[in-house]
């Protein structure tokens, strides 16, 4: 009987994975990473980028459109040109880039003094590698919700896409999705599709919509729909996909003031693909497992002002944290992130508005009426903190309220909301302070109509 012979590789020596050290180092590629990046460069950190596909410039590379840049840059820009000025701006730095890379784990430490508290470990071209940082910035966008999470009933034939798979076809694979498209869902993404498909010769039977208003912005709607005579249904929805290899209609119906689907309104739409336009959601999965909780408003991280998350050196910024319509605010939101990061890298652990007065305060910010989520969802420093919130139903006339212990402290000026449109509310110091002196340990953020007021 032959002998088995030990094999050649030592089991017991096990190479070491390279380890390679940085103040800073920020998962994302795409306008919120490439913000938060330079933000932190221009701090003094030691900045190095992660990004899983080959090329910087996220989602923005097949955003073709115009309408990007107006309020950062003072002018109009398509997506790939925005994305361009900030690739520059980046490779002009020593920022390390760590391109076509997939980060598979973030490991946190205690911090001592000399060695880095949070390990990122990610595989490259090159292989296994970590990246170590006193400060991470998640960074990592957000994805499109599919046909099977929103369940809709039928056979599953090719010619279901989400709206921004079938943009990237067109517009960077130059593929045809299809000849004759329905587009479920009146977000922007899907509202911009139906215009380019009607330019690329794709006819648009019609934009469904669940709710009884528009979910994307007005001027999407303008420019997209009405300027191109493509009808928008309004509390109608896809109750069923027909087809066998390929889709050939699909069953759509009304739905009541419950959303659910009005028996006997059913007609049959022919078409041959059905683009989904049904919301976003933010990539946590590699949040969760760093132990970072998130708000189940919007599906991102919970932050205080500082946009730290609850695990110390760890923050979120862009899509990723909660959904943003225009680039330009995961710009600016992104760039006040960076720079935290880095000031708490380069302090070792001072938050970058810890020296403000009564930075040990802890309040609980809560949305409430019609506001759909509060963010920061805590407030841990008696300053001028910017809220973000939006409202769950457009209102013509409302107000935003300030509340503690069931005490009145800020009302705002009547206007209109809309849930299209991401809000900003900047929070004066004084009114923490009065919540504070209340010894209040939450405060609410409330939208309510002038009858509710």
């Amino acid at each position: 009987m032959a002998e088995f012979k030990s094999s050649a590789i030592d089991c017991n020596v096990v190479e070491a994975v390279q380890t390679q050290a940085f103040d800073v180092v920020v998962i994302g590629g795409g306008p919120a990473g490439m913000a938060a990046a330079l933000a932190a460069h221009k701090a003094g950190a030691r900045v190095a980028i992660v990004e899983r596909e080959q090329h910087l410039g996220g989602i923005l590379r097949q955003c073709i459109h115009p309408g990007f840049g107006l309020s950062h840059f003072k002018q109009e820009l398509t997506g790939p040109e925005y994305a361009q000025r900030f690739i520059d701006q980046v490779h002009a730095t020593d920022i390390a880039l760590f391109l076509d890379s997939m980060v598979i784990g973030i490991d946190s430490g205690e911090p001592t003094e000399d060695t880095a508290v949070h390990t990122v470990t990610l595989m490259s071209p090159a292989g296994m590698l970590q990246l170590t940082g006193r400060a991470i910035v998640l960074a990592m966008g957000c994805r499109e919700r599919t046909r099977s999470e929103i369940k809709i009933p039928g056979s599953r034939p090719a010619g279901v896409f989400t709206a921004g798979l079938a943009q990237r076809y067109i517009n960077i694979e130059n593929l045809k999705p299809g000849s004759r498209a329905v587009i479920l869902g009146s977000g922007d993404i899907g509202l911009i599709m139906a215009r380019r498909c009607t330019l690329e010769g794709i006819s648009v039977e019609g934009v469904y919509e669940l709710m009884p208003y528009a979910n994307g912005l007005r001027c999407n709607v303008k420019n997209c729909l009405d300027d191109f005579g493509i009808p928008l249904h309004l509390s109608t929805t896809v109750t069923r996909v027909i087809g066998h290899d390929r889709v050939e209609a699909v069953e759509v119906s009304q739905v009541d003031e419950r959303l659910a689907p009005i028996s006997g309104t059913e007609r049959i739409v022919p078409c041959d693909t059905l683009l989904l336009s049904v919301g976003l959601i933010p990539e946590n999965e590699l949040s969760v497992a760093a132990g970072v909780e998130l708000d189940p408003r919007t599906r991102g991280a919970v932050v205080d002002q500082s946009l730290q998350t609850g695990v110390p050196g760890v923050f979120a910024c862009g899509n990723v944290l909660h959904v943003h319509d225009l680039a330009d605010n995961v710009t600016t939101e992104s760039e006040r992130a960076g720079a935290a990061a880095a000031a708490y890298a380069l302090v070792c652990g001072a938050v970058a508005d810890a020296g403000a007065a009564g930075a040990n305060c802890q309040l609980k910010v809560s949305p409430a009426g019609n506001a759909g989520y509060a963010l920061p969802a805590r407030i841990t420093a008696v300053a001028l903190t910017k809220l973000n919130f939006r409202v769950r139903r457009p209102v013509d006339a409302a107000c935003v309220r300030i509340l503690a212990d069931g005490k009145e402290l800020f009302v705002g000026k009547v206007r209109p909301f809309k849930p299209s449109v991401m809000e900003s509310f900047p929070l004066p110091a004084k009114v923490i302070k009065q919540a504070l002196d209340l010894g209040a340990s939450e405060i609410v953020l409330s939208v309510d109509s002038i009858e509710e007021a």
